[in-house]
């Protein structure tokens, strides 16, 4: 399921926006932009404060849930084939006085899903809940319209914590099971702006409300001065844009925090490179093109080696036809749009921090697993760019880099820092990894669960 606001609002629970398709991916990339320009010059109505402790969250806001597990139970998708393991789909309440409710869709481990930890996004190796959010995406939504442009990430984090909250209450089998997050892009902010939020709250009631372990980030938007300077150097060392023009933008810009707003030599560079990515996929400088963008047009064969650049039409076709919206427990209010890979429901965004480092420094100072991950054909959040912001962190280095291997082949280079933060490449995978290289990012995301390393030698 993949889906997002175009803001750049792209979550662990929910996907980047429609990387497939070189129309969406830009949409989202200049909003990407629009919002790093704002944050960086300090001109805007962006509240780009650091993360704060969100210290109260409504209790009226956590609801009994007996009976609704049962309803959301999925028996068959259409057009599914028969499988073996458990589905469920369906509504949480975030704010009743409100409308606001979010969407999940959650899959229970095939084998041992009594002891299996839960995550939050991705595939495989665990009982695994898909969430939409916020609402405005996806299937989940407001019945109070002015809620899509209050939208931002304090009101995100509170709204996936009471979320978490009554979802285990659902699933109360889950309530004391390892819990991990992970997700790509903009999760770079959700995911730990959430995971703080957990650990804020189970210290304050001095108890585990929630068990968490751990978080995994990929190709993340962790810190607007060294996530653009890095986009830049990635796209000239892999021939995308001249060895000039980098260093017209990097002699003309100015991407540090509250910066002035930039010269018109800048300006002009930067419009430079946007012509030169324009008829690219910039979350895959490799990917094909699709030419036939009929949703009605039978899809190809699934594939866990080949790409199909057409799927996101598929997808699309497939969740608003209504009988899989039925099966699948959702859109129950009727909403008046579609289900979009790239949704424009929600129009404005209150507050994105200035930096993710201090709370990444925290969940570390805690004891958490801490595991970033980057695609490396990705030029839009590109390794360059998460290279140079866990260097802002000045870690020491526990294991050096070297590659990591998946049936005989490199699956990616990896380094282990200090302080329980491991930072892996995935080779040959775009911004969204599991879909370029789904048994490279299994490997990745079972390794990360079990808490061990990558394997150093050909034999895997």
């Amino acid at each position: 399921m993949e889906s997002n606001p175009c803001l750049p609002l792209v979550f662990f629970l929910i996907v980047s926006c429609s990387i497939a398709q070189i129309e969406a991916g830009t949409r989202q990339s200049e909003a990407l932009g629009h919002l790093y320009k704002a944050k960086l010059e300090g001109n805007s109505n962006v509240d780009s404060a650091l993360f704060q402790a969100i210290d109260h969250v409504d209790i009226s806001k956590f609801h009994r849930q007996e009976g609704s597990k049962e309803k959301d139970r999925i028996e068959s998708l259409p057009g599914q084939p028969k499988v073996e393991f458990s589905q469920h789909g369906g509504y949480v309440t975030v704010d009743k006085s409100a409308g606001r409710a979010l969407y999940y869709y959650f899959v229970e481990a095939q084998h041992s899903k009594e002891s299996s930890p839960l995550l939050l996004w991705l595939n495989g190796a665990a009982n695994v809940l898909f969430l939409e959010s916020p609402a405005g995406v996806g299937f989940s939504y407001s019945n109070t319209t002015s809620d899509y442009e209050k939208s931002g990430d304090k009101r995100t984090a509170e709204d996936n914590y009471v979320f978490l909250v009554n979802w285990l209450e659902r699933f109360s089998e889950y309530k004391d099971r390892e819990f991990y997050i992970s997700g790509e892009s903009y999760a770079g902010h959700y995911v730990p702006e959430l995971a703080h939020t957990i650990l804020y709250h189970n210290k304050k009631a001095k108890k585990t409300i929630i068990n968490l372990k751990g978080i995994l980030i990929g190709n993340a938007v962790i810190n607007p001065e060294t996530d653009t300077i890095g986009m830049y150097d990635y796209l000239g060392s892999h021939a995308i844009i001249s060895d000039v023009l980098v260093h017209k933008v990097r002699t003309h810009c100015n991407f540090s925090f509250n910066a002035t707003p930039q010269s018109d030599e800048c300006n002009e560079a930067v419009d430079e490179v946007r012509k030169d990515t324009h008829h690219i996929d910039i979350y895959n400088i490799y990917a094909p093109s699709c030419f036939h963008k009929n949703t009605t047009e039978k899809p190809k064969k699934p594939s866990l080696v080949n790409f199909d650049p057409c799927s996101d039409y598929y997808v699309y076709a497939y969740l608003n036809r209504p009988d899989v919206q039925e099966a699948m427990h959702a859109n129950v209010t009727k909403l008046t749009h579609d289900w979009e890979p790239c949704s424009d429901v929600i129009t404005s965004w209150s507050d994105s921090p200035s930096t993710i480092i201090p709370l990444l420094q925290e969940l570390m100072a805690n004891g958490l697993r801490v595991w970033i991950f980057s695609g490396d054909t990705d030029a839009r959040v590109p390794v360059t760019s998460t290279q140079y912001s866990i260097n802002k962190m000045k870690l020491q280095v526990k294991t050096e880099w070297h590659p990591w291997y998946l049936k005989g082949e490199v699956g990616g280079y990896t380094q282990v820092y200090r302080g329980d933060l491991t930072f892996a490449t995935v080779r040959g995978a775009g911004h969204q990894v599991p879909t370029y290289q789904p048994l490279r990012a299994l490997s990745l995301i079972k390794h990360f669960l079990d808490g061990t390393s990558l394997p150093d030698t050909t034999r895997y």
